[in-house]
């Protein structure tokens, strides 16, 4: 385990212990270590004061109430970048239910194992020496993958009520279970999260939903009282049936296409829209006599405004609100190649936008899988995805040329007809077969060389050019084809 600490670690550490000071290891690193995961961050305790580690290491800051000194290492892995320090602590009563009302700094580290939120996080490491000290048996509760609250339970969630909410999510990132206490606990004091900041909230919710497991970090949430503090509007779709074409709940399905997206590692904006996507299913549904099933007429365009008012309660970044909220939007687009244009494709990308659109595509997938069917990407919709590409994609023309008709008819007098059309053929002929030609200098000389030819020479120059890019676009849609699978 030692062999895996950087070595910018170890000079902290080792600073510390030259001044006389005992450094240690502690919390999610030393849990990290013990897993065998990579630690995104390291900290270190001891029993030095602030000032006292200031002075030992003079690029360091120190911009809060807890304690804690950021040491710069110079070092250009971000991780790594900063070693924070904290000295040992004892802290009073927490009347806000999030942060103490007085923090001491003491001189006993178990005294400050003591006040941490769960046990696989109350292990220090000596790096020096290799020694661990757990007093309260974490190593255990990572050897059976378990979660469980440093001492009495609710007195930890007292102290801090965005720890039950961090349960949740250490849960979903380390694949672990919760102890019975533990989730007891939980449950009887999910209130208190009412006092925590929702910017708080959203950072933990965005740390579930980048796990592997997001979906089962939600259901646990919901078992144990607490989703109604984080995704409100997810818990209306509980029971709520839907048509013939789902075989879950709304509430499962919204769960489903979010985890889903995590399956294939998507990026977050995916994960976050599968989760809202059909959040307005609920308030939209309608039973239909004639076909005897459900509808659900228009909860994209009000789950669109649902999601907006949820992610600015979150504090989300507002590129983040803009770009969920059209996938939402849009998500129920149109995808029958038999029944639609290209043209109407156009007008579904400029809706959602050029850089959205695959993202789009992709939380359809995931839409699909949602509702229970084994199959992501049926031949209608490859071949939706098809056209997308070729809607896409600029298109073999005159307009890739470096010279265009109004510039040739200005420098040689040229009248509009079919003699500049001729031309401009002629001269993309000539660059789809060598494209080092496409130059300004290059096609003005070839121009002038074309203009002096006999009128039928150039026409069967420029009816050969008009063939040659008919020829090629079709071999361009053909390689698209053949890429989705759908030729």
């Amino acid at each position: 385990m030692l062999h895996r600490i950087p070595s910018e670690v170890s000079l902290v550490s080792n600073g510390l212990r030259k001044a006389g000071f005992e450094p240690y290891l502690v919390g999610g690193c030393v849990r990290d270590l013990i897993i065998g995961r990579e630690p995104k961050d390291w900290d270190i305790t001891t029993n030095a004061t602030p000032t006292q580690i200031q002075a030992i290491f003079p690029d360091s800051f120190y911009e809060n109430d807890y304690g804690t000194v950021g040491v710069k290492t110079g070092s250009e892995d971000p991780r790594l970048a900063i070693v924070e320090i904290t000295p040992y602590r004892t802290e009073s009563a927490y009347s806000d239910k999030r942060r103490p009302d007085k923090v001491e700094f003491g001189t006993s580290l178990l005294e400050d194992l003591a006040r941490r939120d769960f046990t696989i996080n109350a292990i220090a490491l000596d790096d020096a020496q290799g020694h661990l000290v757990d007093p309260y048996d974490g190593q255990k509760d990572i050897k059976d993958k378990v979660v469980r609250a440093v001492g009495n339970a609710s007195e930890r969630f007292n102290e801090d009520a965005l720890r039950m909410l961090r349960a949740v999510r250490l849960i979903a990132e380390l694949g672990f279970g919760i102890d019975s206490n533990t989730a007891s606990a939980i449950n009887e004091n999910s209130k208190h999260l009412s006092h925590v900041s929702r910017e708080r909230v959203r950072d933990e919710l965005v740390r579930i939903l980048n796990s592997s497991q997001p979906m089962n970090a939600l259901v646990l949430a919901q078992q144990l009282g607490i989703l109604e503090f984080i995704v409100p509007d997810l818990i209306r779709g509980i029971g709520v049936e839907q048509n013939q074409a789902h075989s879950y709940d709304v509430f499962g399905h919204n769960l489903r296409t979010m985890q889903h997206a995590a399956d294939k590692e998507w990026g977050f904006d995916i994960r976050l829209a599968g989760l809202y996507h059909d959040i307005s299913k609920p308030e939209t549904r309608r039973w239909v006599e004639e076909k005897k099933d459900w509808s659900f007429h228009g909860h994209e365009v009000v789950g669109s405004r649902v999601t907006k008012k949820a992610l600015e309660d979150l504090h989300f970044p507002r590129e983040t609100i803009d770009k969920v909220v059209k996938l939402v939007r849009w998500h129920m687009f149109f995808s029958d190649p038999e029944q639609i244009t290209l043209s109407a494709v156009r007008r579904m990308i400029k809706n959602v936008g050029e850089e959205n659109i695959v993202d789009l595509l992709n939380l359809r997938i995931c839409d699909r899988i949602g509702t229970g069917r084994p199959k992501e990407q049926p031949f209608r919709f490859r071949k939706y995805k098809a056209m997308v590409d070729q809607a896409l994609r600029d298109p073999i023309s005159v307009a890739m040329l470096k010279t265009d008709g109004k510039h040739i008819m200005e420098m040689f007098h040229v009248n509009p007809g079919p003699k500049l059309g001729w031309t401009l053929n002629a001269l993309l002929e000539e660059i789809l077969d060598d494209s080092a030609k496409n130059t300004e200098e290059y096609l003005d000389k070839r121009t002038e060389e074309l203009l002096k030819m006999p009128e039928d020479e150039l026409r069967k120059l420029g009816e050969s050019g008009k063939k040659k890019r008919e020829a090629a676009e079709d071999e361009e849609i053909k390689h698209i084809m053949e890429k989705h699978h759908v030729c």
